[in-house]
């Protein structure tokens, strides 16, 4: 179930229905003031709505001053085992506070930390990790490492609104995926607060982006989460924004920039779509606007499979065609596919989102299409596979409507109780 309270880190809603917010972790150490603001302008441009800092030392508190000064998005101060850091970063002007009630020092020190965040208004973030649960939870953990991790995370909330501190959100992390699922489901049922999601350590850019898009989008499609992190092997932390933002585009859950759709290749190709697809890709990180743009391998399938695409192109030997949302624009030379795909995607962003239309370059792309699928007329593409059944289907209806008691194999072999 979604969160039924929200909160705000810095200008951003977190929960109540506010949509998920993204947020990701410097990689550099925080007194490198140069290098740390570096990176979250990075982040920033990349689409985080967040960012969290570590802050292991004094060192770093002090450069949180100017980094929370400067930030283009709030700054989430991580502490860990020294409470007095929590204490000093809120000094310091941090929009919220990580803390891990099992590793900070007690109950009393946990106190001392929510007092003076409600004094200043900075939300808290209860993070409970797989790796660091209280001691008293070991022997469950090795039986049901799932109902240990809620049990932690439910102890921890209890313990803030004993503190009556009610400004907080709750994590639940684990490199188990289906433990990360069960565990956030079950909490969700038990606590009204805003949940944030991640998989912790899930690995390097690759295994890492899928174990996170399976955990993640999964409790996300089940309503699950408010806020997520993708937390990747990587030194560029907005390679973790960017995943995270095509996590929550798939799932329709919010619109950042193109969408980008590519078929899977097979032995009709004729073209190098491997390195179209990457010029696109790249080229289309430029655009701001959420158009979505289809790259199809051949013209056998012609455009059908991608007729809802603002613009795509379709690839033969030697040339090719541009079209839009299932209409035809113009055929070109392949060399020349890409320059002319992004020069029509220009013209419509101009134009207010309007497409352009040569009607007589539209008739030749046309005509071309048409003749490469009658080239191809034996081929069972989804477009003729669908043809077929809905005909199918149809003279199928038909022939129900004209049975009658003269047509049906049981005439003259029926009776009736008496």
């Amino acid at each position: 179930m979604a969160s039924q309270r929200q909160i705000h880190v810095g200008g951003v809603p977190i929960g109540g229905g506010a949509p998920v917010a993204v947020q990701t972790m410097t990689k550099t150490e925080t007194a490198d003031l140069q290098a740390t603001m570096a990176q979250i302008r990075r982040v920033a441009e990349a689409g985080a709505d967040i960012v969290r800092c570590a802050v292991p030392r004094d060192e770093d508190v002090e450069a949180l001053k100017t980094i929370v000064r400067e930030s283009p998005i709030p700054i989430i101060a991580d502490i860990h085992f020294n409470y007095t850091l929590a204490l000093k970063a809120i000094d310091a002007g941090a929009h919220c506070i990580r803390l891990n009630p099992g590793n900070i020092g007690g109950p009393d020190k946990v106190a001392l930390v929510a007092e003076k965040a409600r004094a200043a208004g900075v939300p808290i973030r209860i993070g409970v990790n797989s790796g660091s649960l209280p001691r008293h939870l070991h022997a469950l953990e090795r039986e049901n490492s799932v109902e240990a991790l809620v049990a932690a995370a439910v102890e921890f909330v209890e313990l803030m609104e004993s503190l009556d501190f009610t400004d907080f959100k709750v994590s639940i992390k684990s490199t188990n995926v289906p433990n990360t699922i069960a565990s956030n489901r079950l909490l969700s049922e038990r606590i009204p607060y805003p949940l944030h999601l991640g998989i912790t350590e899930a690995g390097t850019k690759w295994s890492g982006s899928l174990k996170s898009s399976v955990g993640l989008g999964t409790l996300l499609a089940d309503g699950i989460g408010d806020t997520i992190r993708i937390s990747l092997s990587t030194f560029h932390a907005e390679e973790e924004v960017k995943v995270a933002w095509e996590i929550l585009k798939a799932l329709q859950l919010r619109d950042r920039g193109p969408v980008l759709i590519a078929c899977p290749t097979c032995g009709r190709l004729q073209f190098d779509m491997d390195t179209v697809v990457a010029e696109i890709e790249r080229r289309l990180e430029a655009y701001a606007d959420p158009i979505e743009v289809a790259v199809l391998g051949c013209a056998v399938n012609g455009i059908g499979e991608a007729s809802h695409a603002d613009f795509g192109i379709t690839g033969a030997k030697n040339e090719g065609l541009i079209f839009s949302r299932g209409r035809a624009l113009r055929k070109v030379p392949q060399e020349q596919l890409v320059d002319t795909l992004f020069a029509e995607i220009d013209k419509y962003v101009k134009a207010g989102k309007r497409v352009a239309v040569d009607a007589g370059e539209a008739a030749k792309g046309a005509a071309w299409l048409e003749a490469i699928e009658a080239e191809n007329a034996g081929e069972m593409t989804p477009e003729r596979l669908a043809a077929a059944e809905k005909a199918a289907a149809a003279a199928e209806a038909a022939a129900e409507a004209r049975l009658d008691e003269t047509v049906s194999p049981t005439a003259g072999r029926r009776f009736t109780r008496s």
